[in-house]
């Protein structure tokens, strides 16, 4: 826990300067995550996996996909260049369609059924970060949408998950 601000009066509440004790340093600033921060996305290299679930197998195929390309890596000898992705083309009630990506510095070789080379999406994106178990991101989800609905933004179709741990071990 932060301790609270310290109390702060102005200078004519106070004796001279050279009477007032020396104040305690300043606690270490805590920074929230990024929530609706607006960069840019720049395109990397990635070996891709298209699919499709339902939303009551959502976990269970993107995990299926993260461990195709993996297994396609490792028989290759080719390390990950950064994050896995996935990439929601689109979404309705029933499921989705989306790309498992998984960055690359050099093209995979025997690319199995759905799997192809390509870019990952680039241009101006907004930031939000979950933290917890993926059965527990549909709170975040309904923050971003009323984030949007707040400032009057409408998302495209598109939405990228970046997981920053290995969602095959987590």
């Amino acid at each position: 826990p932060v301790p609270p601000p310290a109390e702060t009066k102005s200078p004519a509440d106070s004796p001279a300067a050279s009477q007032s004790p020396t104040p305690p340093p300043a606690a270490p600033v805590q920074t929230a995550d990024p929530f609706g921060e607006s960069f840019t996305l720049e395109p990397k290299k990635v070996v891709m996996l298209k699919g499709t679930a339902n939303w009551d197998s959502a976990f269970d195929a993107l995990i299926e996909a993260f461990k195709q390309l993996t297994a396609l890596l490792d028989k290759d000898g080719i390390k990950p260049s950064g994050n896995p992705m996935i990439v929601y083309t689109s979404t309705d009630d029933t499921g989705f369609t989306f790309i498992a990506e998984i960055p690359i510095d050099q093209d995979a070789k025997n690319l199995g059924k759905n799997m192809s080379m390509g870019n990952s999406p680039d241009g101006k994106a907004l930031k939000f970060v979950h933290r917890g178990s993926y059965d527990n991101m549909d709170n975040t989800y309904e923050a971003i949408t009323n984030h949007l609905d707040d400032k009057k933004l409408e998302a495209k179709d598109t939405f990228i998950e970046e997981y920053i741990t290995d969602p095959l071990k987590t």
